[in-house]
């Protein structure tokens, strides 16, 4: 079984080494591990800190982009280039944590589901959200990709989405910036396949610490996901 990493990153140069590490320490027995990230035309330290990071790490693998494209279509090359079985989705910031790795795939290698979405609202221990608008948003596009697809989640916009790699690529998805997770939950959605819940750790940063989703991108999430329920 081998799992692909697959990292947007695009100005994390204050995360990109630490992320990448934690990425590489965790346990995953029996799992063969490859890692993209994908460079989305930082014009900040990232792209030196990689070219530094792909001597020191055999299986990583960069991807540069010419220019700032967005989170999803920098997703969407990185689904390209992926040659794992599974393929689970990794933001370049300090969010999320690479040691619930082994739990998110574990309904996939035993052959339960075909996805797995990492739940933040499911672990008690997690105290603090990035804001109130950023919660009560995650809350609403649950509730509302719930009742459009019939699902049962209860973190939409969660950034672990672990999926069978040769579903992902079957998806046809179009986004370019922060809408990979409305248009992905959709068409999964549309397709009346099960989305398996794990909870998952979460440490929130805010705007001044480098967060870039703004309510804008929380308005075309709620688009994204009624559109895709009439038009396929």
């Amino acid at each position: 079984m081998k799992l692909s990493i697959i990292i947007p990153a695009y100005n994390e140069e204050k995360t990109m080494e630490k992320i990448l590490s934690l990425v590489y320490a965790a346990p995953l027995s029996d799992v063969e591990k490859e890692v993209i990230v994908i460079n989305d035309g930082s014009t900040d330290r990232t792209p030196q800190i990689l070219v530094k990071s792909n001597y020191k790490y055999r299986e990583l693998r960069i991807i540069n982009l010419e220019r700032n494209y967005g989170k999803g279509y920098a997703i969407r090359q990185g689904i390209k280039s992926a040659t794992g079985d599974i393929i689970l989705i990794q933001d370049a910031d300090l969010e999320y944590d690479p040691n619930d790795y082994k739990k998110l795939i574990e309904p996939i290698v035993s052959s339960r589901v075909d996805v797995v979405y990492g739940s933040r609202n499911l672990n008690a221990l997690n105290k603090k959200s990035a804001g109130p608008l950023f919660y009560l948003g995650g809350v609403f596009l649950s509730f509302l990709a719930n009742i459009l697809y019939g699902l049962k989640i209860t973190d939409e916009p969660t950034c672990y989405k672990v999926f069978k790699a040769d579903l992902l690529k079957n998806l046809s998805l179009t986004c370019n910036r922060f809408e990979f997770c409305p248009e992905v939950t959709a068409k999964i959605g549309r397709r009346k396949i099960k989305i398996e819940e794990v909870p998952i750790l979460y440490y929130p940063r805010t705007k001044k610490e480098g967060k870039k989703i703004a309510w804008r991108d929380g308005v075309q999430a709620v688009w994204v996901l009624i559109k895709h329920r009439f038009v396929e």
